[in-house]
């Protein structure tokens, strides 16, 4: 090769080899550069903070009474509509009350008739006591006359309670609701023989407003329920499924609790009394319940989102504000950067968390994006849509 090819193919692969470098740290440099990672942030507030336990309840009726006859007889009209509402002293149902009729007829007669032998009982006693006093007949004589007016006051006082029994089988015919509430499937139609022996008697009646709801909680947690239930105004909150979300059904009054422990369980019994205007209560169904026991004020809170779980327990990411970086034309722009945060916490639930230590108020803390997230990250915090947050002292 010519010594003058040599030096124009010297230069060639001096420029290949610097435009191969060229192009092997362009991706390079563009790869070392931290990613800016889009995260939505909250502050760090104080609040007073309603401390709730949760249970799953039962709903119970207030009242339930079975209509159960008290005398036997054909079953001649049923005076309601099953499943409708009726009020206390509404006629249900009759008894075919002749046979009662005759019985209190005839107590009558027979107190008439004892009657009229006490009468007669007395004006001789009367004219007994006329003799004596001349010493026409002996006073064993009125002394048994006297035993024979009491003897027929008896009778007759017998009588009046045969009388009051008739008269009390007899108002046994009609039938009528002695609570006030909700009526449910008739058991017994008209034309058949009832009895007080009847199984499940003619129908049931359900009070339902109000309503109660039973459920039990942990035993250690008997010293907070003592004292919620000497609070005043409505501390249970019980929930419903409504298209497929969980709504409001009702709030009420911690009313009862249990004066036993269960012991198999470990837990403690409770009733809590609701209003129902909406009747969104029923007996029979199951609904969760929410009883704010206390009301812990000016706590520090989180949006509970915004915890996460590390090697060494709880933490949140805290937003930190970095020194500017230096654009190409010179001009300077922010850095924003989070830092990993170890909090202790208190109580929780699926809105809002109370930080005992680690954070102060006015702080923010990452609640969307943070599975990308990793200490000194770069972000960037988008705008916080508009949505409802749970204000002070509401539960």
């Amino acid at each position: 090769m010519s010594r003058r090819r040599r030096i124009i193919l010297v230069p060639v692969f001096l420029l290949g080899v610097l435009l191969i470098v060229r192009l092997v740290e362009r991706p390079h440099k563009a790869h070392t550069t931290p990613p800016v990672i889009p995260v939505r942030v909250a502050p760090v507030k104080t609040a007073d903070i309603p401390i709730t336990v949760r249970a799953l309840g039962l709903v119970q009726a207030y009242r339930t009474v079975t209509i159960q006859p008290m005398i036997t007889g054909p079953l001649q009209a049923v005076d309601f509509r099953q499943g409708s509402f009726v009020h206390r002293g509404a006629l249900l149902a009759r008894i075919d009350p002749r046979p009662y009729e005759a019985a209190l007829a005839q107590a009558r007669a027979r107190r008439d008739q004892d009657l009229a032998l006490l009468a007669v009982a007395r004006d001789t006693l009367k004219r007994y006591e006329l003799l004596i006093t001349h010493h026409y007949i002996s006073a064993e004589i009125v002394a048994q006359q006297k035993a024979t007016v009491a003897e027929d006051r008896a009778i007759v006082a017998q009588d009046d309670a045969a009388i009051e029994t008739a008269r009390t089988n007899l108002s046994y015919t009609r039938i009528k609701a002695p609570i006030t509430g909700r009526t449910g499937i008739l058991a017994v139609n008209a034309g058949n023989i009832v009895s007080p022996a009847t199984p499940g008697g003619i129908v049931t009646i359900t009070t339902l407003q109000p309503i109660y709801v039973l459920f039990s909680l942990p035993q250690q947690d008997l010293p907070e329920v003592m004292q919620a239930l000497h609070t005043r105004g409505q501390n249970v909150t019980a929930f419903v499924r409504k298209d497929g979300r969980r709504v409001v059904a009702a709030r009420g009054v911690l009313a009862v609790l249990d004066n036993v422990i269960n012991q198999s369980t470990g837990t403690l019994t409770l009733k809590a009394r609701f209003k129902n205007p909406s009747f969104a209560l029923w007996p029979g169904a199951f609904v969760n319940v929410r009883l704010q026991v206390r009301t812990e004020r000016h706590a520090l809170v989180v949006p509970s989102v915004a915890i996460r779980q590390g090697p060494e327990g709880s933490f949140v990411y805290v937003v930190r504000k970095g020194r500017a970086k230096k654009k190409a034309g010179g001009s300077s722009v922010p850095v924003t950067r989070v830092a990993p945060v170890p909090v202790k916490l208190g109580f929780a639930d699926q809105e809002l968390t109370v930080v005992r230590a680690g954070l102060r108020a006015g702080e923010q803390v990452v609640v969307l994006g943070g599975s990308r997230l990793h200490p000194g990250a770069h972000i960037q915090i988008l705008p916080t849509p508009l949505q409802n947050t749970r204000t002070t002292g509401h539960p």
